[in-house]
């Protein structure tokens, strides 16, 4: 039965964020053309504050702080993973994100496919990232529908039936239109909303959570008896020695995939320079803190005696919300989250629209289109992209989402040496890396679907294999092919294309206001 004072709290959270987004013309600059990089990017206008909550939105989605708690929940200390690789991604994103940023923005790139194109000279290889990027994204924003469903049903928020689906669909139906008028402005505005309530929720309930346990030490002692008696085989909160290649696979690897993923270089791209980006990175690992705390949760949930529905770990932290925090709190709590799955989707269809727009659309049907018209077909696909996500959920199984979602972290890391490598050097020719992108995405896919959709599998023969990433496995091989083939390529003289971003471009960037 659903909680009135739950259900008031959580409206209030959801309806109040809709009508912001609906007023995100307050970042627009003064009328103009529409063009793909006002729409897309803000006109790169974004400050540090506001960079940072765009980027902590965008990465830490709904479905991480009900997947994180989930997997610490099931299975101990393995889950723990996912702290591990958002501190080793900002050091990285630190160095990175300034250098492509500056790149994109004195040459006019929108997307990492435009940079992979002008650096490399290599038609295929950018279309490979932008349908790599497309391919990877696509199932991620599906997830977050997942996500706010999963989350809310746990909590008694979701009305069973098809009145739960059209409430889903009618807030899904205000972020879209918002999107399709503002682009990035609408899901900017949203991070301020999302930011604010998920630090002050998880606060909250932690501190409740922990003086009705007794306070850390107790949790832990009954979290682990939990794990002891009911757990799984190998759950435990100290991690097995046998465990170290998996869990540092697993941080390292998902930290390079992340920095890949376009959403989230839309988002960087959106700064309004590399030092705001710069002073971003080092600010986001307070999300991690964040996400930290609900970690904390799934041990909570352990320690409690909550009881997830079996092969549902993703509802032991919403279960473990509304049988120890009031009411009010438990609403508050579940409109963080569903408003935490707003962000990451609207920046994702962004994303695919424009990755589709300007690298494929462009590229090979309309090279002739006008700034608006690329603009008009951006809306358009990224409206389909959300369309197509609610269809998605609404018409097969939930896990199949996640499976897909999974082989997305295997596939966008594929196109690590062609843009991260290749800030720093051109060393590997463009048709190398091309084999070695094909190489890693069949192998990658090949052994996940082969190991049951997991994202863990063995490597090296029988006796001596451990379990890694394997999505870092498959980089491996990629990485392996692009520096043979160069070799030989090189040698037998196969021409590189042209590298257009060591040209000095006529000076676009005027420095505009930015918005802090």
């Amino acid at each position: 039965m659903i909680e009135p004072a739950s259900a008031i709290a959580f409206l209030a959270v959801l309806v109040g964020t809709s009508l912001l987004a609906v007023a995100a013309r307050w970042f627009r600059p003064a009328p103009e053309l529409p063009t793909l990089e006002s729409w897309a990017l803000a006109d790169r206008r974004f400050g540090a504050p506001t960079t940072w909550f765009l980027l902590g939105g965008t990465i830490y989605t709904a479905y991480t702080f009900a997947a994180v708690p989930g997997l610490v929940y099931g299975t101990g200390a393995l889950g723990f993973f996912a702290l591990s690789y958002t501190v080793i991604v900002y050091p990285l994103a630190y160095v990175l994100w300034p250098r492509l940023w500056t790149m994109a923005s004195r040459h006019g790139y929108i997307t990492v496919a435009d940079f992979v194109r002008g650096r490399y000279g290599s038609p295929g290889l950018a279309l490979a990232v932008a349908v790599t990027g497309v391919l990877a994204t696509m199932p991620y924003i599906a997830l977050q529908l997942v996500g706010i469903r999963a989350v809310l049903a746990a909590g008694g928020l979701y009305p069973r039936g098809a009145t739960g689906d059209l409430a889903l669909v009618a807030v899904f139906a205000v972020l879209a239109v918002a999107t399709y008028r503002h682009g990035l402005r609408a899901p900017t505005i949203i991070s301020l909303v999302k930011g604010t309530a998920i630090f002050c929720s998880v606060l909250a309930v932690c501190f409740l959570v922990l003086d009705r346990l007794g306070g850390p030490g107790p949790m832990f002692d009954g979290a682990e008896r939990a794990l002891s008696a009911g757990g799984p085989s190998r759950a435990s909160l100290t991690l097995a020695p046998d465990m170290f290649p998996v869990y540092a696979s697993l941080a390292l690897g998902s930290a390079m995939a992340l920095l890949m993923y376009p959403h989230v270089l839309t988002a960087a791209f959106a700064a309004s320079g590399p030092d705001a980006l710069r002073r971003a990175s080092i600010a986001l690992p307070a999300w991690t803190a964040v996400l930290g705390l609900f970690a904390i949760l799934g041990v909570a949930a352990l320690a409690a005696g909550v009881q997830a529905p079996p092969g549902n770990a993703e509802a032991a932290v919403p279960l473990l919300v509304q049988e120890l925090t009031p009411a009010a709190l438990t609403g508050l709590v579940f409109g963080a989250l569903a408003v935490g799955a707003l962000v990451p989707a609207a920046v994702m269809s962004i994303a695919v629209a424009t990755l589709f727009v300007r690298n494929i659309y462009v590229e090979y049907f309309h090279p002739n289109a006008t700034p608006k018209h690329q603009t008009r077909v951006a809306q358009l696909v990224s409206l389909c992209a959300k369309i197509g996500a609610v269809c998605f959920v609404f018409g097969l199984r939930n896990q199949d989402s996640i499976n897909l979602q999974l082989l997305g972290g295997v596939w966008i890391l594929q196109t690590f040496p062609a843009v991260a490598i290749g800030l720093f050097t051109r060393r590997l020719h463009h048709t190398a890396l091309l084999a070695g992108w094909a190489a890693g995405m069949a192998a990658g896919t090949l052994m996940v679907v082969s190991s049951g959709f997991s994202s863990v599998v063995p490597i090296g023969p029988d006796g001596w294999n451990v379990q890694v990433y394997a999505a870092l496995a498959a980089l491996t091989l990629n990485l392996s092919i692009a520096v043979i083939l160069t070799f030989i390529l090189d040698r037998v003289g196969v021409p590189r294309g042209r590298d257009l971003t060591t040209r000095t471009p006529p000076n676009r960037w005027s420095g505009a206001e930015t918005i802090s």
